[in-house]
């Protein structure tokens, strides 16, 4: 829209000229003074000689409004950027974040840790593994949350990863809307290397998707779900309350026949986050499935360049400033 405007002051030239040639001419006054040529050379000013021309003036004129109208269409230089993406599979880490995963019992050099430093230390490892995979991490508790989506950035993933806390999502443990999630993010990648990383204690208790039927739906898309067990089958347990108070747990549940079942169902397998062999055995199963093919795109970046026109535009007029009469009309006086 902004070209419209560059016949503009052509026209108000072509409009303005009639009305200016019909006023009668208006009797000239002559300014009497003793010494008038001392009072003219008093405010003379000197101008470059170049500038002088009255000639020039049409021209800057001219000049500065089509640079101003560049400068408004905003003109843009369009760099091209390559984006390549190597082969890889999509994984999906679904990590447990409620508040059970307060519950101290694992033992690391001698002191008691919690379930959710034992999910830290294990994924964080797995992440490491998976040099050239695309990566997306879910939280889930009472509700299921993507907190990052399928990237190639490991480190930011496990960032991210590091800085999850039990309860952030809510209390309870909706695992099959976790799965939901999981599978809504993946239905879309090849349906080959579909991969969904389940790391929990197994027992749900808060969710709109039972976890069976979220198993069901994943093997309908096509995802396999690898399930690692978080947890132990002890009758007394320390955990942190909703109150942060460290009080003794008859029960906090560790359901693996569950776990297994959404392995199985998935055609995934199941594991103890205890056993040292686990994410290799994991990482195996998922270097068996075909992986996503590159993927390359192209994007123009626009880069900005309404400062030159705008840049030629404030010379144009500065160069009128130097110009004897430069607040005249271009079409002469109407005396």
């Amino acid at each position: 829209m902004a070209r419209l405007l560059l016949p503009l002051p052509a026209l108000v030239w072509r409009l303005s000229r009639p009305a200016a040639a019909a006023e009668p001419r208006e009797r000239r006054v002559t300014l009497l003074h003793p010494a008038l040529r001392e009072l003219d050379a008093a405010f003379a000013t000197r101008r470059p000689g170049g500038l002088r021309r009255a000639g020039s003036r049409p021209w800057l004129l001219a000049l500065a409004w089509v640079a101003l109208v560049v400068a408004l269409m905003r003109p843009q230089w369009l760099e091209p950027h390559t984006e390549s993406r190597a082969e890889g599979y999509d994984l999906m880490l679904a990590v447990d974040a409620s508040g059970s995963m307060t519950a101290m019992d694992f033992v690391s050099e001698g002191s008691e840790v919690t379930r959710m430093a034992v999910i830290k230390g294990v994924m964080s490892r797995f992440i490491d593994q998976r040099a050239g995979d695309r990566i997306g991490l879910i939280i889930f508790g009472g509700q299921a949350f993507v907190l990052s989506p399928l990237t190639p950035d490991r480190a930011a993933v496990r960032a991210l990863l590091d800085e999850v806390v039990p309860r952030i999502a809510g209390a309870g443990t909706a695992i099959g809307d976790a799965i939901g999630v999981g599978v809504k993010k993946l239905r879309h990648r090849p349906a080959a290397s579909r991969v969904l990383v389940l790391i929990t204690d197994g027992e749900q208790q808060f969710g709109t998707i039972p976890l069976l039927e979220g198993a069901h739906l994943a093997a309908q898309e096509g995802v396999k779900i690898y399930a690692i067990g978080v947890g132990s089958h002890q009758k007394e347990i320390k955990w942190t309350d909703e109150s942060g108070r460290i009080v003794v747990a008859n029960d906090l549940g560790f359901d693996e026949e569950a776990l297994r079942e959404v392995a199985r169902i998935t055609g995934g397998a199941y594991f103890r986050a205890t056993d040292t062999q686990a994410l290799e055995q994991i990482s195996a199963r998922i270097n068996e499935l075909a992986k996503s093919e590159a993927e390359t795109r192209t994007v123009l970046v626009p880069h900005p360049l309404y400062r030159w026109p705008l840049a030629l535009a404030l010379l144009a007029l500065l160069g009128l400033g130097l110009l004897p009469g430069a607040l005249q009309p271009p079409w002469g006086s109407r005396a």
